[in-house]
């Protein structure tokens, strides 16, 4: 459904992004992770037609973007971090304008205003002036635009910005029902909300894609094994015994005895194979040997840990890197205005 291929942008010596390449199948959900200043959003408004690469080319459905730009940007929504509404429109208003600026038959775009101001929670404010609305609504506003004309891909850039966080379930609730019939990019830094709603993680950092797989992959590849936690006070065994019985069960491939407050406990940190699941022989031995079972619990890394690892870095580096970025984004052509032709 989306293909970029070798795809870069460049701002005078500073290369912003830097000849990556990528595939989205349809019907995807595909999270976009990136610390500040480490090419993500530039990549999405390359997406989406609002920045020209330097390099490379971007398909939409087989439609190059850059050959065929109006086709394209037909099966393209687009979300940016920060919405460019007309705040002397009403809603109801401003999203039939962009209805038309889609080029949507009347009575089709009559059906989907009705039925876009529903998903994206707008009945209550459907009449009221934009710039009377509270940003979380706008944010709002800006979605409903999005999905207005029902594009087969749509580019989220921080979606629940700005939301309570009522109003943060309810959009991840709109985002797994609309991945049922487009294809998504999720941009965003809550952590996470990539776990819940993505099927698979591309982690963007220095303009390259540093990692690419669904979140079990990014794991086992960058934090190794699954860990397990275990605790027991063996009645008339030492810690020694307890040691032996649990390197002997399946799947134990390493296991580390560790200190606990409680000194009548044997505590270990086990190191477990992939596919394996060792925590019902765990009980089985502790009940088997009268042992009290005080803790057994899975420990393992979180997506935060991947990228922490594959996107730390000093912080003299980091500040010149987000100077350059930012120098960058002030140079960029601003994204066109809502009364030009654009992907909503």
């Amino acid at each position: 459904m989306i293909e970029a291929h070798e795809l870069s942008r460049r701002y005078g010596s500073f290369t912003a992004v830097d000849r990556i390449s990528f595939s989205v199948e349809e019907g995807a959900i595909v999270g976009i992770l990136g610390p500040n200043g480490a090419g993500k959003t530039t990549t999405i408004r390359m997406i989406t037609g609002f920045l020209p690469p330097t390099g490379g080319r971007v398909t939409v459905a087989g439609k190059d973007l850059f050959v065929e730009p109006r086709k394209a940007r037909r099966d393209i929504g687009y979300l940016p971090e920060n919405v460019s509404l007309y705040p002397e429109m009403r809603v109801r208003e401003y999203l039939a304008y962009r209805a038309r600026l889609e080029g949507m038959p009347r009575r089709d775009a009559k059906k989907a205003l009705g039925e876009t101001i529903e998903r994206a929670m707008l009945a209550d404010v459907a009449d009221q002036i934009i710039g009377t609305l509270s940003k979380g609504y706008r944010q709002r506003v800006g979605l409903a635009a999005a999905i207005l004309h029902r594009p087969r891909v749509l580019v989220l850039d921080e979606p629940t910005v700005g939301l309570d966080p009522k109003q943060i379930v309810s959009i991840r609730e709109l985002i797994r029902e609309l991945g049922k019939n487009a294809t998504l990019l999720l941009s965003t830094h809550i952590l996470p909300e990539v776990e819940l709603l993505c099927d698979r993680v591309m982690i963007i950092d220095r303009g390259q894609i540093v990692a690419d797989g669904t979140t079990e992959e990014l794991h086992q590849r960058w934090l190794g094994r699954r860990g397990l936690r275990v605790a027991v006070r063996p009645d008339g065994a030492s810690a020694a015994d307890v040691a032996e019985v649990l390197a002997r069960l399946p799947g134990v491939a390493k296991m580390q005895q560790v200190v606990t407050p409680v000194a009548e406990l044997a505590a270990f940190r086990l190191e477990i194979d992939a596919g394996l699941d060792p925590r019902e022989e765990v009980f089985r031995a502790a009940v088997e040997r009268g042992w009290v079972l005080f803790e057994l619990a899975e420990e393992r890394g979180s997506l935060e840990d991947v990228f922490v690892q594959l996107t730390t870095r000093d912080a003299a580096e980091t500040g010149a890197e987000e100077a350059a970025a930012a120098l960058a984004a002030a140079e960029a052509p601003a994204p066109a205005a809502p009364d030009e032709e654009v992907p909503s």
